[in-house]
């Protein structure tokens, strides 16, 4: 010690040797903070560039074109005794007849493209719901058909020469008519949540990708969640220490690393092909999701059983409570907050699973939202894929608007998760 202060006292802090040291020392710090200020930030850049990306052509779909028109009910042309299967592309021709007077029978047929192929059907509703209109005129606001639609939002560009565009002049000259006329309008498309999907970009909407995520995520959320909970209970408080319980916790550990596209193949081979379950249903989605995030709250629920102090259970086991008071009385609420916390973040990677949900078969078709988990469905994730996958340009403002509201969801439960641990978290 003698010696170590005697050499420490011959050091001379002022020499130049101690001050080059010093300052290579701070630009080395100095170099340090810089790089991880340009990896933060390049982050940063990159994710705004995302979200930037998603929002520039997303919110474009959060609006619809429509058109007013003025549409007659005409008892020549309806069956009165039965409107449910009228001859509503004659209502509508003769509606844009109307608005376009002057143009021949062979152009009549340009006019009436402006209008969705829906516009048919809000028609119908309209009339079916109300017979008396029979015979009536009433003016409805029906959406225009997707080229029409890029043409309003700027995406057609007029001083593209006419072969290289999706409208011709002439038809371009009847759309400047209709909004010289005060007839065009862009509303909020509430349609994107209401509708289900449909081949027209116009049309199509994410209530039956929304129902189909609500029952899949139940499903998952019914199956994995006690069984989660009662496996790490047991594996955590009452099994044995030995090889056995060594070697489940070792392939609980690598079952959460494997890729999800495994467990697709595990539901379609086991689920569909074994068991004979229903195709594109949510509740064998559910359930391939339900092996997928067991790992995941397997391992969350041990991690929160054992930040419990062990003198909680001490403190019980002297007061006379048996093994199952304790673990049940005691430390389980202590760590509920954090088994809640690992279940959300698990059912929020749940949400944003494609691959498992496209070897069960949820990237079909499918028109109607369903009603139970039985019925066939797609997902939001799928939903996405098959939006992705559509050529209609519509489609390309319909997929980033689809993934705004993946995301949405995401930051929700995240945020859930943090509330929870935030508000219910013990400190020990």
């Amino acid at each position: 010690m003698t010696d170590f202060r005697a050499e420490h006292r011959a050091i001379d802090w002022a020499s130049g040797e101690i001050g080059a040291r010093i300052r290579r020392r701070n630009r080395a710090q100095l170099r340090l903070r810089l790089v991880g200020m340009a990896a933060i930030g390049f982050a940063f850049a990159m994710l705004a560039t995302l979200v930037g990306s998603l929002l520039w052509t997303g919110t474009r779909a959060f609006r619809q074109t429509h058109v007013a028109i003025e549409v007659h009910y005409d008892a020549g042309i309806l069956n009165p005794d039965n409107l449910q299967r009228g001859n509503y592309r004659a209502i509508l021709g003769a509606t844009m007849q109307a608005l376009f007077p002057d143009l021949p029978d062979s152009a009549l047929r340009k006019a009436t493209a402006i209008l969705s192929n829906g516009a048919q059907f809000m028609v119908r509703d309209r009339i079916v719901a109300d017979p008396a209109l029979l015979g009536q005129r009433i003016s409805l606001r029906v959406p225009v058909s997707d080229p029409y639609d890029q043409l309003h939002k700027g995406l057609i560009d007029r001083e593209t020469p006419e072969e290289f565009r999706r409208l011709k002049d002439d038809e371009i000259a009847l759309w400047d008519r209709l909004e010289a006329a005060g007839a065009v309008s862009a509303p909020l498309n509430w349609g994107l949540i209401t509708n289900a999907d449909s081949r027209f970009p116009e049309l199509a909407g994410l209530r039956g990708a929304l129902m189909g995520s609500f029952w899949a995520l139940l499903t998952c959320f019914v199956l994995s969640f006690p069984i989660g909970i009662g496996a790490a209970i047991y594996l955590e408080e009452f099994a044995p220490k030995n090889r056995t319980s060594d070697f489940i916790e070792v392939n609980i550990n690598n079952l959460a690393a494997v890729p999800s596209v495994v467990f697709g193949l595990l539901g379609l081979a086991v689920f569909l092909n074994w068991l004979g379950l229903p195709r594109s249903a949510p509740f064998v989605g559910g359930m391939v999701l339900a092996l997928m995030t067991l790992p995941t709250i397997i391992i969350a629920t041990r991690a929160a059983l054992k930040a419990v102090p062990p003198s909680i259970r001490e403190a019980a086991l002297g007061l006379g409570a048996s093994r199952q008071q304790v673990v049940f009385h005691h430390v389980l609420p202590l760590a509920m907050p954090g088994i809640l916390t690992g279940t959300i973040i698990g059912l929020a990677q749940a949400l944003g699973e494609t691959a498992p949900l496209l070897l069960i078969g949820m990237n079909a078709f499918v028109t109607a939202a369903p009603g139970s988990p039985f019925d066939p469905s797609t997902a939001l994730p799928t939903q996405i894929f098959i939006w992705a996958d559509s050529p209609e340009r519509g489609f390309v403002s319909r997929t980033s608007a689809a993934i705004l509201v993946l995301l949405m969801f995401l930051v929700a439960m995240n945020a859930l998760a943090i509330y929870l641990r935030n508000r219910f978290e013990r400190k020990w």
